[in-house]
């Protein structure tokens, strides 16, 4: 792709890529956004299965009904605000804000060679994010943070700074692929909130990535009524949902070289 049209899609705020869909006023806005309370915060890097915990939330948060991404317009619950986003720089901003230290907070995290893979496809698809034509070019790109959101191990140390937190749940989307009932249990304690295990489970049985694909695909795609902030392509949002679809793609040489980079970044978290 051209500079000149990867500058119509991208521009970098303190040091990090975004897409101009987030302008600079937007993001500069978030130096006096007012946390609250009442207010529920659900992060994650982008394609780590945020979404999935959103849909899913829908239906169990009866005191949330609502998830609103920054960028769009705000809206509110009858308890207070709930807000979704993958913006690291939106996410610090918020966690830092002594208005309201005590913000429940979800972060959702997912094995970071999966979230390559899923965010080479939504590249790949997405004519709002620049061309990258082949999964060598997007590897590279991806482990020195040249991507949307930037580096994945920046953003996921942010966070593990903040694990013995008591307002903060951290959720792994291998975990709630193998057992969806368990997550869903300790999302409903983390919120103090009375949910059946009856309840529970016929929340999961219809919170299926495929049911949860299906169902999106069919929505209308307007692209003023969409839940992703990068695309209304509905089709684009929920690809395979696998656990290990990166193993179809790492060549030994880059998995080598990814686990090495891995190894020396996470080397001081516990997490």
């Amino acid at each position: 792709m051209s500079n000149s049209r990867e500058a119509e899609l991208l521009h970098t705020f303190k040091g990090i890529p975004f897409t101009t869909r987030s302008s600079p006023d937007l993001l500069k806005s978030l130096d006096t956004f007012d946390a609250r309370e009442d207010d529920l915060l659900l992060v994650s890097y982008p394609k780590s299965g945020k979404l999935f915990v959103w849909l899913l939330a829908v239906d169990l948060l009866i005191s949330y009904p609502l998830f609103i991404h920054l960028s769009c317009t705000e809206e509110h619950t009858p308890r207070g605000r709930s807000i979704s986003t993958f913006r690291n720089i939106q996410t610090q901003v918020i966690v830092r804000k002594k208005k309201a230290p005590n913000n429940q907070m979800i972060y959702i995290s997912r094995n970071p060679k999966d979230t390559a893979v899923s965010m080479f496809h939504y590249y790949r698809d997405n004519p709002n994010l620049p061309t990258v034509d082949t999964w060598a070019a997007f590897f590279d790109l991806f482990l020195k943070g040249n991507v949307v959101c930037g580096s994945w191990f920046d953003h996921f140390l942010s966070w593990a700074e903040h694990e013995d937190e008591k307002n903060i749940l951290f959720l792994f989307y291998e975990d709630m692929k193998k057992d969806l009932p368990k997550a869903v249990k300790e999302i409903t304690l983390f919120l103090n909130l009375n949910v059946s295990d009856n309840d529970i489970q016929d929340i999961c049985k219809k919170s299926s990535f495929s049911e949860m694909k299906n169902d999106t695909e069919k929505e209308n795609s307007d692209p003023n009524h969409t839940v992703c902030a990068l695309t209304s392509n509905r089709k684009l949002i929920f690809r395979k949902g696998a656990v290990g679809d990166w193993k179809n793609y790492f060549t030994p040489k880059q998995n080598i070289r990814f686990q090495e980079i891995f190894n020396e970044k996470m080397k001081f978290s516990r997490m």
